[in-house]
């Protein structure tokens, strides 16, 4: 006996066909004609102004976690050379240096990954209302709201910090856009030259 009770046959036999003639699935034990068709699998059509505002948010968590998590991962790193440097300078040993250190990472890795984590929660946010209001999904929206997250990022320290945090974003933004992106004037060029 199946675990459908008497709905689905269990000899060998009538494992082969089913009532319409169609096979049975030989690991589940059902005919897959019960299923129903699958539909597209899309939620919004292509060409509409919600699909490109989901691919958008459908990447800023993975760039939000990748961001705190290499950031915590770098300041770690730069903790345990500045908690290894201090702790000989000041002369300590034993489990006092041992604690020392293990201070400095958790302090510079969380620092440092709480301040990346921050940045591009910036720019998912900014990128994602790019998207919305210019409705395209192009270079531009990465360039816009890379040199906006560096403008906010720094508006509290005056004018000048403002303009140079714009520019370090735009800058970013340039170098992952030769990075990545295949129709820009860099991979035509690499490209023509194999």
């Amino acid at each position: 006996m199946s675990i459908f009770g008497d709905l689905l046959p269990i000899n060998k036999k009538d494992e082969k066909t089913s009532a319409g003639g169609a096979s049975l699935s030989p690991y589940l034990n059902f005919d897959p004609n019960y299923i129903p068709k699958m539909q597209p699998e899309f939620i919004y059509p292509d060409d509409s102004h919600m699909a490109t505002t989901a691919r958008r948010s459908n990447v800023a968590l993975p760039i939000i976690g990748m961001s705190f998590m290499s950031g915590s991962g770098l300041g770690g790193m730069a903790g345990l050379y500045k908690g290894l440097r201090a702790t000989t300078l000041a002369g300590q040993t034993g489990k006092v240096r041992r604690t020392q250190v293990i201070n400095y990472i958790m302090k510079h890795g969380t620092t440092t990954g709480t301040t990346l984590g921050i940045i591009a929660s910036f720019y998912s946010c900014m990128a994602l209302g790019v998207t919305w209001i210019r409705d395209k999904e192009d270079t531009s929206n990465t360039f816009i709201a890379a040199t906006l997250t560096g403008l906010i990022y720094k508006s509290t320290a005056g004018l000048r910090a403002m303009g140079l945090g714009a520019g370090i974003g735009f800058t970013l933004a340039g170098v992952y856009t030769l990075a990545t992106d295949n129709d820009n004037i860099w991979s035509k060029f690499r490209y023509s030259r194999l």
